[in-house]
């Protein structure tokens, strides 16, 4: 082994404090905080950020394709023969034409601004994000009645399975007294819950020949959806679509459409990385600070270990031992305890909340009904290698301060 059995004797006797080295033990017991706190702060929020992330990329690529194709400056006429030949290229997984339009949805309990989707009911519930939050029954739907209304849009309007619900267009109808608003009531066949605030509290569905009359798009729609087996490959099928459609089309893909979001989001994953290690690094300093301590106040131990034959060598890897122990320890320690914590934070978040009778995750700010997080593997390998590689450094210079303490300028005045 690298450190024999007197080595790791010495060491670990000069972590146990007697009551005059009580202090330094302290600063030493703070520095052991100080790693493992630092170390399960950034896995936790590291975890959070990556579970947010990938929550609002699979929840926004479950309601919206992986991209758009659009007419130029129209609606797409003869939509089901270029989806019919999209549907055939590498990588796609589903196509779904689908006529989109604002409206305003009123009912007795009051109104709300609404987008509405008009899709055909096979293409909507064959999505199993709509399939597991779907609530009531389909048939209605499926046979091209009524409309699917997010379940906080419907709290929010007082609406239940069976009540209608009043659309009005901002596309009226054009009279000899002006344009007159669109109206027209629809049976909420049933309602839907996606997980994200957003969606739940302002999209509804509807059959897309009924939206196609009721937005006067008539045998034609506002856009393709296109989802593809792998988002990243977005480029690839956008070349090919642009070929099958001899360049009359316009396509804008996820990455465009969220580009900012994204990319906001992996800055302050950074910024927060950063802060975070810090924490670390102060931790690390008080490693030194109680070292370089430990080594003063033991002078004259070193002094003697080294009359009675022990080498420089020994002196250093003692020290280097009694330091870095405390790091290993404490970023052990924390590894475990941020691991732990991330994988049950939403345990510990309804936990919290009963406690304090506080709402600390809302909904209407994060967009999500739940805190996520996701644990990787690679980053948590990452902090700990960074704090056992700032843990260790830090020992090396009272190490080498020790190993080349005099043994005469030691003794000297004893």
């Amino acid at each position: 082994m690298i450190f024999d059995a007197f080595e790791r004797m010495v060491a670990f006797r000069y972590l146990r404090a007697r009551r005059k080295e009580g202090f330094i033990s302290v600063i030493a017991g703070f520095s052991l905080l100080g790693i493992g706190l630092g170390v399960a702060t950034l896995i936790v929020v590291m975890a959070v950020m990556n579970g947010f992330r990938q929550e609002l990329l699979t929840r926004i690529l479950g309601i919206n394709g992986h991209m758009g194709v659009y007419g130029n400056g129209a609606a797409l006429t003869q939509f089901d023969p270029l989806a019919g030949a999209i549907r055939e290229l590498p990588g796609v997984v589903r196509v779904i034409p689908t006529v989109e339009g604002q409206v305003m949805a009123t009912s007795a309990g009051g109104a709300s601004g609404a987008i509405v989707r008009g899709v055909r009911p096979d293409d909507l519930l064959a999505r199993d994000i709509f399939a597991k939050g779907l609530g009531g029954s389909a048939d209605a739907f499926k046979a091209g009645e009524g409309v699917l209304i997010g379940y906080r849009l419907a709290e929010k309007l007082g609406l239940q399975i069976g009540d209608t619900v009043t659309l009005i267009s901002p596309k009226g109808n054009a009279t000899a007294f002006g344009t007159v608003p669109r109206m027209r009531g629809y049976t909420v066949a049933g309602t839907f819950n996606v997980g994200m605030f957003e969606y739940d509290s302002g999209f509804m569905f509807m059959p897309l020949e009924a939206a196609q009359t009721y937005f006067k798009y008539p045998d034609s729609v506002t856009q393709i959806e296109v989802f593809l087996n792998n988002p990243d490959k977005v480029s690839e099928v956008r070349n090919a679509i642009y070929r099958l459609a001899q360049g009359n089309v316009r396509i804008y893909d996820w990455q465009q459409a969220n580009a900012n979001f994204f990319n906001a989001v992996q800055v302050e994953r950074n910024v927060m990385f950063l802060i975070l290690t810090l924490i670390i690094l102060v931790a690390a300093f008080n490693i030194i600070s109680s070292l370089i301590m430990l080594v003063k106040d033991k002078g004259r131990d070193i002094a003697i270990l080294r009359t009675m034959g022990a080498t420089r060598g020994m002196i250093m890897r003692i020290f280097f031992l009694a330091g870095a122990s405390v790091g290993v320890v404490g970023t052990v320690l924390g590894t475990l305890l941020g691991v732990w914590f991330a994988t049950h934070i939403e345990q510990i978040r309804q936990f919290i909340q009963s406690i304090i009778g506080r709402e600390l995750f809302a909904a209407e700010i994060y967009f999500l009904t739940q805190l996520p997080a996701r644990v990787e593997t690679g980053e948590v390998v990452v902090v700990v290698l960074m704090a056992l590689g700032l843990s260790i450094a830090a020992t090396i210079y009272p190490s080498w301060r020790a190993a080349n303490l005099d043994p005469v300028e030691a003794l000297r005045y004893e």
